[in-house]
């Protein structure tokens, strides 16, 4: 093989270094100013305030005076309480949906009787249909069954 194939110099390909300009709508020029005030100052300060709430836990706990017990607790129910909140709404929503097929049921055996009637009124003319359909068949290889019982063939 030669060299230029296994090293692949065949082609150069040059990058471009074009440059996309930058929008100058307003909506783009108010974005920009907005930017630090609305976006990049929230985060920062939930950061730090998040930090602060760490240092502030961890001097009070560990301290010669922190009494670990109560903290372990006061952590204890800070995360029960979304646990607990989640557990209503679930609650709630299952009440609802016992109260709706309570209801339901309540309505239902009138509907469903009407709903059964008519599916096997349904059914009882589709199989007569489907008879009427195939009496034709029946009735030629019924004849074509008695001749060749006729003339003795099997």
């Amino acid at each position: 093989m030669p060299c230029s194939v296994v090293w692949g110099k065949y082609a150069k390909i040059q990058m471009m270094k074009a440059e996309l300009p930058k929008p100058v709508h307003e909506s783009y020029k108010r974005h920009r100013r907005q930017l630090a005030s609305q976006i990049i100052l929230p985060m920062v300060l939930a950061a730090l305030l998040f930090l602060a709430a760490v240092v502030l836990i961890n001097l009070a706990t560990f301290r010669g005076s922190g009494d670990t017990a109560r903290w372990a607790a006061v952590s204890t129910i800070w995360i029960a309480i979304p646990v607990m909140i989640a557990s209503l709404i679930v609650l709630a929503v299952l009440v609802g949906l016992i109260y709706l097929l309570a209801r339901l049921l309540g309505i239902a055996p009138h509907y469903t009787s009407q709903a059964q009637d008519f599916v096997q009124r349904l059914g009882a003319r589709l199989r007569r249909l489907a008879d009427l359909i195939v009496r034709p068949v029946i009735y030629v290889d019924g004849i074509g069954a008695s001749i060749k019982a006729l003339l003795g063939r099997k």
